[in-house]
């Protein structure tokens, strides 16, 4: 961060420099071209890649609990079972509905073909219903999930955002579509804030130019093939995954029009600005002082909007896993803890924690730097990965701490698998160079009681971690008294 700072102060500067001596040569004529190349180029292709950021950022949150779903053993359990507890499914998705706020939720069977809603089984899907055509897409993707804009089947004069996820049995066959729905509503709030902040008029068409949402302002014809000015360039829009343009309304005003194509509804979001005026009377040095400022700015944002775009890849990486061991981090624990706890209300189940600490992990750092040190991290999550289930989630908790949340998982069974992590740390030194760094490690281990929280669970784990410490460390401590 501190070397784009400098990266960024260094552009910044000489742009001013630069910017001073230029404004002494430039002409009234070519500050209005620039300014029009400025926003064509730059200031509306921004504005619509902010727009798009926010609708992906607004999406994680569904793709997750979604996720959440297919891989949730409750769903896969009732299905192989038989799906003879309508009733469970539906209070399963109603809560999902409640828990996250989502207008819908839903699980469609491959085997019945039924669609089941919180209010029940609302039909058996057919490949001969046009309605029903999204799933027989999901079910051929090769990806986990898709994002798709249709009618909500629960209401046939509502659009919704759905996220559709393909659920698969043990074995990794598929046994069904789940997931949530979205209301549109939330895509035209934010319409609304963009289009006050930049005061640009913003509106989505399908892909055959139909607009389907915009602003409240909007005063355009249904189709863009209707637009006087536009209508010429309608084609073109419809055919390029992004485009930039000028045309002239039927007042003769021109505008300035951004294209791209939101791939997550197969829409293209549009991006207009009507041409500014440059009055020819004004002062020069007022022309200047504003040229200036326009392009110090759009400096500023565009030389942002690269370093961001170089990050941006990563964000979703770094806000779920930790770099150094690939486990996950607090921010996944507490979000699969809701969901689980969640869960146990609607269907009690023994769920535990483990938590791990290296011991006199500071003398493994002393004596083989850091590098040895971040091997044995690494080393332990394998370790515990290889003595877990797949669906369990594994967490680096803290410098040396890990922290292990096993779902349908008594607390006798959680001690056995910490004894066996145990063992397996201290019969298996990790290789470093010529030498190999033993370790041993201790763990606390604490079941899930009613009406306990993370903080609370977590706790208990902890005391427990702390008293297998006291007792001479490289043993398994059980909150409940079960020592291993």
């Amino acid at each position: 961060m501190l070397q784009n700072k400098y990266y960024l102060i260094s552009v910044l500067t000489a742009t001013l420099l630069a910017g001073f001596v230029a404004t002494t040569w430039i002409s009234y004529h070519a500050a209005t071209q620039s300014l029009s190349q400025q926003v064509s180029d730059e200031t509306l292709p921004l504005t619509s890649d902010n727009v798009y950021s926010e609708i992906q950022r607004d999406l994680l949150t569904p793709v997750l609990i979604s996720s959440l779903m297919a891989r949730d053993t409750f769903v896969r359990d009732w299905v192989i079972a038989g799906e003879d507890d309508i009733e469970a499914v539906t209070r399963y998705l109603a809560e999902i509905m409640d828990e996250y706020g989502t207008i819908t939720a839903f699980f469609v069977s491959e085997r019945t073909r039924r669609y089941y809603h919180p209010t029940g089984v609302l039909k058996t899907v057919s490949a001969d219903d046009p309605g029903d055509q999204w799933y027989f897409r999901v079910r051929k993707l090769r990806e986990p999930y898709e994002i798709n804009i249709d009618e909500d089947t629960a209401d046939r004069s509502r659009v919704s955002v759905f996220v559709n996820y393909r659920v698969l049995d043990y074995d990794g066959k598929l046994i069904g579509v789940t997931g949530v729905g979205l209301g549109v509503d939330s895509v035209a709030r934010l319409i609304e804030t963009y289009q006050r902040r930049y005061g640009r008029t913003i509106y989505f068409v399908d892909r055959e130019g139909r607009v389907t949402l915009h602003g409240s302002d909007f005063k355009g014809a249904a189709r863009i093939q209707d637009t006087p000015g536009l209508a010429q360039r309608a084609l073109h829009v419809l055919t390029t995954p992004s485009v930039s343009f000028t045309y002239h309304r039927e007042d003769g005003q021109l505008v300035y029009l951004n294209s791209r194509l939101v791939p997550e509804f197969d829409w293209y979001l549009l991006v207009e600005q009507d041409k500014i005026p440059v009055d020819g009377v004004i002062h020069t040095s007022l022309l200047v002082n504003f040229f200036l400022a326009l392009a110090v700015s759009a400096v500023v944002l565009v030389a942002l909007f690269l370093t961001l775009s170089r990050y941006q890849r990563r964000l979703e990486q770094m806000a779920t896993t930790d770099h150094l061991s690939g486990a996950s981090n607090r921010q996944v624990f507490e979000i699969v803890f809701k969901h689980i706890s969640g869960g146990v209300r609607r269907d009690p189940r023994p769920v535990s924690v483990i938590l791990f600490d290296l011991d006199r992990f500071k003398e493994v750092n002393d004596t083989y730097g850091h590098a040895g040190g971040d091997l044995v991290i690494r080393h332990m999550v394998r370790l515990i990965r290889q003595n877990v289930r797949d669906h369990d989630t594994v967490c680096r908790w803290g410098g040396e701490e890990f922290l292990v949340l096993l779902d349908r998982c008594p607390i006798a069974r959680a001690v056995a698998i910490a004894e066996n992590i145990r063992k397996a740390a201290a019969g298996d030194p990790v290789r470093f160079g010529d030498d190999r760094i033993a370790f041993t490690v201790s763990a606390g281990v604490a079941e899930l009681r009613p009406h306990d929280t993370a903080t609370s669970l977590v706790s208990r784990a902890d005391t427990a971690l702390y008293a297998a410490k006291r007792a001479g460390r490289d043993r398994v401590e059980s909150a409940e008294g079960d020592a291993g």
